[in-house]
């Protein structure tokens, strides 16, 4: 429903889309909508959320208040660069791992770590 029009100019309206080959329909049972940006997410806890179809077309309208959280870049290390940490530095491959956390990734730093200790 949208807000400040009673249920009779709703009806009205609704009777005009239709006319005019809308649709409008409410999505029942939305527990949360995510925008996710390159380095931020937006989410609505709660949200109300109308799907309009015209000419074959989805529409989305959501109704909420939006709370913005930022996105932790998981580091994903590739079996082969743990593998080569680990017989430079002749370590455990779960030394080698731990030495590219530490150094989020890179070979030659994780090595000269364990070098070093």
């Amino acid at each position: 429903m949208i807000p400040g029009m009673n249920s009779k100019q709703m009806k009205q309206m609704e009777r005009k889309m239709k006319k005019m080959g809308m649709n409008v329909e409410d999505l029942q049972g939305v527990k949360e909508v995510i925008i996710r940006f390159e380095d931020k997410e937006l989410r609505i806890p709660d949200a109300e959320v109308n799907v309009m179809k015209v000419m074959g077309q989805e529409t989305y309208q959501v109704s909420g208040t939006a709370v913005e959280v930022g996105i932790e870049e998981e580091l994903i290390i590739p079996e082969e660069d743990i593998e080569m940490v680990a017989s430079q530095g002749q370590v455990s491959k779960e030394k080698a791992e731990e030495a590219l956390i530490s150094t989020n990734g890179d070979l030659a730093e994780a090595i000269l770590k364990l070098n070093q200790g």
